[in-house]
């Protein structure tokens, strides 16, 4: 069984540990530094990037990320998690762990009033997702070792790099585990 660790410091966390517990896998908070070692994959969960960013530098937890995900450590950004994976920020100066070679605009598909759900085609999934998109970001670059799963009005919104998954929605808010899967298999 494998044990996945949710970063706590804001956002969609018991969401993700429910869905993980639902797929058999162990799921815990990760809040402290030394909790990365004892994890075989990481979700950085949908909430205020800003707000996580500033708390994963409070909480000493930047520098812990980018070394374990730079050492191999599957991880999956949802959302803002995307946001704080992607290397650049088109329209914010705010830190990012850098993991991840594409480009990001935050809340790109609008405010909190233009938050919508839609099918999505998903790369490997063969029936649509129904993708919940809240102050959602959208892929404006990806780097050549970026695939793109899945694009909304040609907008990447889910994307692969080596052990990274990054989406724009979250597949937390729909009880549907695919995605959840998608990480597990990087494990």
């Amino acid at each position: 069984m494998s044990t996945v660790g949710v970063l706590a410091l804001q956002g969609d966390v018991r969401e993700h540990v429910n869905i993980l517990q639902s797929l058999g896998a162990d799921a815990s908070e990760v809040k402290k530094p030394d909790q990365l070692s004892e994890i075989d994959a990481l979700i950085l969960p949908g909430g205020e990037s800003t707000t996580i960013a500033k708390m994963a530098v409070r909480f000493g937890m930047f520098d812990p990320l980018r070394s374990a995900i730079d050492d191999g450590l599957p991880v999956y950004g949802t959302c803002a998690g995307m946001i704080l994976l992607a290397s650049t920020i088109s329209d914010s100066d705010q830190p990012v762990i850098g993991a991840l070679d594409v480009m990001v605009k935050r809340n790109a598909f609008g405010r909190q009033n233009e938050s919508f759900e839609a099918p999505v085609d998903v790369d490997g999934l063969d029936i649509p997702f129904e993708g919940v998109f809240i102050r959602a970001p959208w892929i404006e670059k990806v780097g050549a070792d970026v695939e793109v799963l899945a694009a909304i009005e040609d907008h990447p919104v889910m994307v692969r790099q080596d052990k990274i998954l990054a989406t724009s929605f979250h597949p937390e808010l729909t009880g549907d585990g695919r995605i959840h899967d998608m990480l597990l298999d990087l494990v």
